[in-house]
Formats: C-alpha cells, structure tokens, sequence
C-alpha cells in the first residue's frame, strides 16, 4: 500500500464528541431498513418449515454467512475486544475458544444432526429413545441456554445504546432494554427463520467489514507493525507488559481458565440455536459447506479482535473504558469514536446493534421451535397438532421469551457479555453435548440416560453458578458483595459440570433396565452417516 496514500490516516486520532442524534438516527435507519427486508423476505411463513426453517431454502454460503451472523454476537464483537484492551492476552482466549469450539461442531455434529433431524435438537436427541420425557428435557435444556445467551445480547444492547444516547442512570439503561426486547420481538414476528436469516447475512457482511476497515486503520497508525501497537498498548496499561502476557484475569485461579476453555470449545456443539441453523439447507452437503464457510468468517473475525482489543487499550485506555457505560462492552465504540469520530461511531454502533438484534431473534426463534414443536406439538398433542395451530403457538412464545429477556437484561446490567456468553456455554456443553455425542455414536446409549444427563447437566451447571463469584460476593457480580452465598470458588463451571453430564449420561444407561429398539438405532446409524432417508424425514 502506497504511503503518501496512507498518510492522512496515520496520524493520532483526536477526542471527538458523542453526537447522540446522528447514532439514534442511524440506529432508526437501520431498524427501518431492516425490518422492511424482514417483511418482503417473510411473506410466505405459512407452514411450520416456513417458520422454523426459512423453507429450506439457503445454500451452503448464505447459511454459513448467516451462522456466522448469528454466531458473532455481543461478545464476540464488544465483549472480546473490551476483554483484550483490559485484561490483554487473557481477553483474547476468549477469540480462540470460540474459533477452536467450530472444529468439534464440524467434525462431530454438524452433517449428522442435518440427517438425522427435522427442526430442533430433541427432533435427533428423540430419534431412537422415547419421545415425550427426551423430548420435554431437550426442550427445557434448550429454554435454558437460550435464556443464559440472551442475557448476554441484553446487557450488551443496554450498555451499547447506553453510549450512543450518553445514558448513565439506571432506569433510562433500563428502558433501552425494553427498546431491544420489543423491537427483538418485531422481528421474529414477521420475519421467522427466513427473515432472521436474511438480517443475521446482512449482520455477519456489516460486521465483518465495519471491523476489517477498523482494524486497517488502526494499523495504519502503528506503521503496519503489531508489535508496535502492542508496545503502545502495553504503556498505556496500568498493567504495562502484563497484558501481554498470560495470567492477568486467570493467572490467580488456573481452574478457572481451564473450566472456561472447556465450555468454549465444547459448548458450540451444543448450542440449539447454532444446531438449529443447520435445518435451513436443503442437503447434508451444503450443512457441511455452511460450517466450512462459518469457519472462515469466523476465523478472519477473532483475527481482528486482537487490533481492536489492544487498539482500543492504547487509543482510548482501560480506565476510560471501564469508567464509560456499559463499562468493557464500551471499548470497540469508543475505539471507532476515537478513530472516525461521530461518525464512525454511529455506523459501527448501528453493526453492533445489528449484532445483537440478529442474534437475539435467533435465540427467541430456536426458544419458540423448542416449545411450540417439541413441547405442545409433540408432547402435549402427542405428534397431532396442525402446522398451522404450532406455528401460531411459537408466536405466542416468542411474546413470553420477549418479556423474560427484558427482565434479564435488566438485571444483567454492567457485567461483561463475552463472560456471560461463556455461561450459556457452560450450560450448552453440560446439558446438551454429552447427550447429542452418546445419541450419535453410542447405540446403546437409553432413555434414562438421555434424561440423567440433560438435566444433571443443567442442574450442575445452573447450581455452580448460582454458587459462584458470578453471583454474589464480589463487586462485579450479579447481586454485589454486600450479599455474599459464594462457595463455589470458580466463575466457569465447566470443568465440573461437562464431566457430570456424560457421566450421568453413561450411568442412567447402564443401571437402565429397558433396552431400546435395535432396528431404530440401526436405522439413526445409516441416516445420521449417510444421509440416505433423511429427506424423506424432513420433508413428510
């Protein structure tokens, strides 16, 4: 690259001013746009594959584009790169775990769910077992995770708009919660599967790109040298070469780190919304493409959080970020403010609101199908119900998980969304994984073993961290340290509850009288392999 052309931009930023009303006209802007995409692109949600499934209609990239879009949420974009500007290499494991955790998904679950499956998780976990107590566990686990995760996109929309508008009492964060929820909520309505799918593909192409242009720029200003921004973050850390070391945030607890990359890696796999995109291809194949294509988004993504996150601590200083609103989550728009000023500001903010939308209208989808399709449809109507009566259930749901994220979201203000997302995958790798692994590969796997292991798992994993630092006994936990029931010494717990769940798994299935029927294990094991009969399935 020319440097005569470059010279413009490499000169230190200087402080610019929030401009409140050109963030929320973009904001406004964005929603606008968006939502008449959702409406044009939703014009057919008529049947239950419609709605759940967009139709079935994507190909291997937009679905791998889209699940990247739904995958990079507010923690990957302002959690990790808040978490690298304070707490430096420490932060950027975050990065790694959730690129490291598509490996497991691609290797293990992604082509054998896509075959085996029709909408949900349960639709697999309940092939070869008995329906209704597989099916009402899979459901709660999946409720659970998606609830834990939209917490996470909650907190983040809260601080997010919370410094665009310059809000930083607690009631107006708390309407700005409200705000998210219900226009969250909008688009579910109209869109479904198909027109979240169609703003998660827009989300990830924003995204990606408002972050590449960041990261060139803060190069730039570095010479096109790392180790020159790494240097100049270092001087501006209190820390100083302790950020760019390990150990800063985990080095006083090593279980703690190891509990979390756990969860990280294996928790992708478990994830029913990340699970459920895979539904929305035609073919095995083009599942397979979708996590091909979803690696490289995701991988060139987590390379830009290390710019950022250590572009944002020498720019802008942890202390500034930790003392704004919305506290760490603050660091990538303080970051785009210092670099391209209001300007920047608003469209990278309007990305980072795009994020969240798109990935919380997923979660509240996949929550909805988890109820209307496993719970009423199949449990409670025991497999009778009409597409169009479940269709209509799941709207319905879509208002209750509206209300209960809001109310979430509120409580879960100023904690640090990429730490938050790791619980939900602490629960995704605990309940679901050892469950989906042993449905998959082991055909002696029963019933009683499904249910121990979903919900120990959860219960492991729910118990620990109601019992952690997480929740009450230190500063920056959910409750203060005026209130202190921690016993539990670790703020992950992974390393605890990921073991108890294939163990309870292995445990229900050996002390299980009642063997399963051999010929539909034997029939899993050629669809799930094969593919052969499993259009068939989906389709009828």
């Amino acid at each position: 690259m020319n440097a005569l052309f470059l010279l413009p931009f490499v000169t230190e930023p200087k402080v610019a001013e929030n401009n409140p009303v050109l963030n929320i006209s973009i904001f406004v802007a964005f929603v606008g746009i968006t939502m008449f995409i959702v409406i044009r692109a939703s014009r057919n949600n008529k049947t239950a594959a419609d709605f759940y499934a967009g139709g079935r209609s994507f190909t291997g990239g937009q679905n791998g584009t889209a699940i990247a879009g739904d995958y990079l949420s507010a923690a990957s974009f302002l959690g990790i790169v808040g978490a690298i500007a304070v707490n430096g290499y420490d932060g950027f494991l975050y990065s790694i775990g959730f690129l490291v955790a598509w490996l497991v998904a691609l290797l293990l679950v992604a082509e054998l769910m896509r075959n085996t499956g029709k909408f949900t998780m349960a639709d697999v976990l309940s092939f070869r077992l008995k329906q209704t107590p597989v099916r009402m566990a899979a459901a709660i686990t999946t409720l659970a995770v998606c609830f834990f995760y939209l917490l996470a996109q909650m907190a983040g929309a809260g601080g997010l708009v919370s410094l665009l508008l310059g809000i930083n009492d607690k009631l107006g964060q708390s309407l700005v919660v409200i705000v998210v929820g219900v226009v969250m909520i909008l688009y579910v309505l109209f869109g479904g599967m198909k027109g979240t799918t169609w703003v998660q593909i827009i989300k990830a192409i924003l995204l990606i790109g408002g972050a590449f242009v960041m990261t060139i720029w803060v190069l730039a200003l570095n010479g096109f040298n790392l180790s020159t921004l790494l240097g100049k973050a270092a001087e501006a850390s209190e820390q100083g070469a302790a950020i760019l070391a390990p150990g800063l945030q985990y080095g006083a607890n090593p279980l703690d780190f190891i509990s979390l990359a756990l969860a990280l890696v294996l928790g992708t796999a478990g994830l029913p919304h990340v699970l459920m995109r895979f539904y929305t291809v035609p073919t095995a194949k083009e599942a397979r493409r979708s996590v091909v294509w979803a690696i490289w988004l995701i991988g060139l993504f987590y390379l830009f959080t290390l710019v950022l996150g250590y572009g944002a601590g020498y720019l802008v200083g942890p202390e500034t970020i930790k003392a704004a609103p919305g506290g760490v989550n603050s660091a990538a728009p303080l970051l785009a403010l210092q670099l391209g000023g209001p300007v920047l500001l608003g469209l990278i903010s309007a990305v980072a609101f795009a994020t969240i939308l798109a990935v919380v209208a997923g979660l509240t989808i996949t929550a909805a199908a988890s109820f209307a399709h496993d719970i009423y449809a199949n449990v409670i109507k025991k497999g009778k119900a009409d597409s169009v009566t479940e269709v209509k259930v799941a709207r319905r749901t879509v208002l209750v998980i509206g209300v209960l994220a809001i109310l979430g979201g509120i409580g879960a203000q100023g904690q640090n969304v990429a730490f938050l997302v790791a619980l939900a995958f602490a629960v995704a790798a605990s309940a679901n994984l050892p469950t989906i692994l042993y449905s998959l590969f082991w055909k002696k796997f029963t019933t009683r073993g499904a249910v121990w292991s979903m919900y120990g798992g959860l219960a492991s994993a729910i118990i620990l961290i109601a019992l952690s630092p997480v929740v009450s006994g230190s500063p920056d936990s959910m409750l203060g340290e005026g209130i202190d029931f921690a016993i539990f010494p670790m703020k992950n717990p992974g390393l605890f509850s990921i073991p108890i769940g294939f163990f309870l798994g292995w445990l229900g299935t050996v002390t299980s009288s009642v063997k399963e029927s051999p010929a539909l294990a034997a029939e899993m094991d050629v669809r799930s392999l094969t593919g052969h009969g499993a259009e068939k399935a989906v389709d009828h």
